[in-house]
C-alpha cells in the first residue's frame, strides 16, 4: 500500500490542509512527518493538533526544539528568531507537550525505513544534506533501506547500489530496487525553497517514490502572517519559494 511523507510545515496551515485532501484524494492512509511543524508561519497549535491526528510517525525538527528551548535559536536570523519567539509564546502548553513528545528518530520495520528531520549522523546537530558525498557519509548512519529527511526544504533523492556502489540523484521520481538504499528528502510542505511555491511532500509505493507538487492559497496565508506581525521577508517568500 502506498503511503506519503511530509516534512516542514512550518505553521502554514492551509498549505498542510491542501496536502492531506491530495493524500486523501489519492486514497492514501498512512502518513508520516519528519519535523518542523511550527516556525515562520502563523498557525502554530492548528498545525500541531491536525500533524498528531493524521500522522503516524511525528519528528522533531530544529525549529521545534527550538520553540520548546530544548535546543538553541542562536544561530538563527533575525527573521526566523522573530518567528520563533512569537511561536513559542503562542503555543498552548497542551501543544507544547506535543512537541515534547516527537520523537528526534523513529524507524519503522513495515517500511523499512528511517524518519529524521535533518541526517542519521548526528541528528540533533541539525547538519544539512546537501551534495553525494553528504549522502554517502550518512548512508553508514542507518541500515534500512529508505531514510526520508527534511529540513533544506529542497526535495531531492540518492540512491546507491549496494553491489557496485553507483550513485543516482533525482528531484522528481525514483524507482526502488532490491539492491540499492536510498535517502529521499520530501521537500517542504509550508515553504518551499527550491523556486517553486507549490507544497512538496513524497508518495512512496512498492517500487517507487515521487515528489508531489501540490498549489495552496499562499495569499491566505501570507495575510494570517501579516495579522499577527510575522517579518515581511518571510511573507515575501511565500510566493516565489526561496
Amino acid at each position: 500500500m502506498p503511503y506519503a511523507v511530509i516534512s516542514d510545515i512550518h505553521s502554514n496551515l492551509t498549505a498542510l490542509e491542501a496536502v492531506l485532501k491530495d493524500i486523501e484524494s489519492r486514497a492514501i492512509e498512512s502518513v508520516y512527518f519528519t519535523g518542523d511543524a511550527v516556525g515562520y508561519g502563523p498557525s502554530p497549535n492548528q498545525c500541531v493538533e491536525l500533524l498528531k491526528k493524521s500522522c503516524k510517525i511525528l519528528i522533531a525538527g530544529n525549529h521545534d526544539w527550538a520553540a520548546i528551548n530544548y535546543t538553541s535559536a542562536d544561530y538563527f536570523n533575525d527573521m526566523a528568531l522573530h518567528a520563533i519567539t512569537w511561536t513559542t509564546d503562542t503555543l498552548t502548553s497542551e501543544n507544547i507537550t506535543e512537541i515534547e513528545n516527537f520523537k528526534l528518530l523513529k524507524s519503522s520495520a513495515e517500511r523499512n525505513a528511517l524518519f529524521v528531520h535533518a541526517t542519521p549522523k548526528d541528528p540533533e546537530n541539525w547538519d544539512y544534506l546537501m551534495s553525494k558525498n553528504d549522502a554517502l557519509i550518512n548512508f553508514e548512519h542507518f541500515e534500512q533501506q529508505l531514510c526520508f529527511i527534511g529540513h533544506s526544504h529542497m526535495p531531492i533523492m540518492v540512491s546507491v547500489d549496494t553491489v557496485t556502489g553507483k550513485v543516482i540523484t533525482d528531484k522528481e521520481r525514483m524507482e526502488l530496487k532490491m539492491d540499492s538504499r536510498y535517502i529521499i528528502n520530501v521537500g517542504s510542505v509550508g515553504q518551499p525553497r527550491d523556486n517553486d511555491p507549490r507544497a512538496a511532500y513524497a508518495i512512496v509505493n512498492d517500487d517507487t517514490v515521487e515528489i508531489v507538487r501540490v498549489e495552496y492559497d499562499i495569499r491566505k496565508t501570507q495575510a494570517e502572517m501579516e495579522s499577527v506581525g510575522l517579518p515581511f521577508k518571510l511573507i515575501d517568500r511565500l510566493e516565489y519559494g526561496y
